[in-house]
């Protein structure tokens, strides 16, 4: 974030050793350190509040788009609209090999009744 050096912490210990002195140096540093870590955990913080607020609102957006997209209701109507048609035309198959079954079965007894007056 920031471009400080070694050099430039350097030249800023020294100036707050001068400005400051030897005896409250040490006090003054660990008072500065604990309001750093005091900024840090803060903008840390911060930062974890805003990324919680963009995951809720993409997750609001994302439940938006699916109860905007075919709903399950929609989707087991569909399927049991073709379930319908698909059993209306087994049963349809079913009834003419019935039929079909049944002309083959009256056609036989004559048949045989046939074969057995020729002999």
């Amino acid at each position: 974030m920031f471009d400080i050096g070694f050099f430039e912490l350097l030249l800023i210990a020294v100036v707050a050793l001068l400005v400051i002195g030897p005896e409250r140096l040490p006090k003054v540093a660990r008072t500065t350190g604990m309001w750093i870590g005091r900024g840090r955990r803060m903008l840390m913080s911060v930062k974890a509040d805003i990324e919680k607020e963009l995951k809720a609102e993409e997750l609001k957006r994302v439940l938006e788009e699916q109860a905007k997209s075919t709903g399950m209701h929609e989707i087991l109507d569909d399927t049991r609209s073709a379930l319908n048609e698909v059993r209306k035309e087994t049963e349809s198959v079913v009834k003419s090999a019935e039929k079909v079954a049944q002309e083959e079965t009256a056609e036989e007894p004559a048949s045989q009744v046939e074969k057995t007056d020729s002999r």
